[in-house]
């Protein structure tokens, strides 16, 4: 599952890229995202800054009293007609603009980043889907399928990346339509193993 990705594009960028309403100028985003910081989304036609990771709220097992939320910055595609996804699936679904994004690999205690982008672009989108929340106002979280190619060399999973023709239909076509984009992707993917921690 992605739990790190990078975004080296300005915000201006991303917005004439994507032919959006730059919402986020200003914003206080990194290169390098995480989960529960801000990153960029494009939806509703806006570019705009929101947290990575719908809040998940459990309870201490030994007082009973609420602890921090969790942010839950990946969606399966096999579980967004569940209860925690499906509302965001069917009514709120945005693009994950992104440079490449990262998975662990190596033994326990020891493992590395290792990036993958495409092989012909330095920008892409990855699909997601984004709500309001009283822990973290404005969030969203990254859709996940099984993965192909390449990246299957270092995870069971990837995310949904779209091609440009299918961003109207993830934003705005019915959810049917959308849960066909959510297959392996069939291009190129490109590895960058490194010796740089995971942690």
């Amino acid at each position: 599952m992605c739990n790190l990705y990078r975004m080296t594009k300005s915000d201006g960028e991303v917005a004439k890229w994507f032919d959006a309403v730059n919402k986020a100028s200003g914003s206080n985003t990194a290169e390098h995202i995480w989960p529960g910081y801000p990153g960029l989304v494009v939806a509703a036609g806006e570019l705009r800054p929101m947290s990575w990771g719908f809040p998940l709220v459990m309870k201490s097992k030994r007082t009973g009293e609420p602890l921090k939320p969790k942010p839950v910055n990946n969606a399966r595609t096999d579980k967004l007609d569940g209860f925690f996804w499906k509302s965001s699936f069917e009514k709120r679904r945005c693009l994950i603009p992104l440079s490449a994004w990262a998975e662990a690999e190596g033994p326990k205690g020891a493992k590395t980043r290792t990036w993958l982008s495409l092989a012909d672009v330095d920008l892409f989108a990855v699909a997601g889907v984004y709500r309001d929340s009283d822990e973290f106002g404005p969030c969203y979280s990254m859709v996940m399928t099984s993965a192909a190619g390449a990246a299957a060399e270092v995870h069971d999973r990837m995310p949904v990346i779209l091609r440009s023709d299918d961003y109207a239909s993830w934003q705005s076509g019915d959810p049917s339509e959308a849960k066909e984009l959510c297959r392996p992707y069939e291009g190129n993917i490109f590895l960058a193993r490194t010796s740089d921690s995971w942690t």
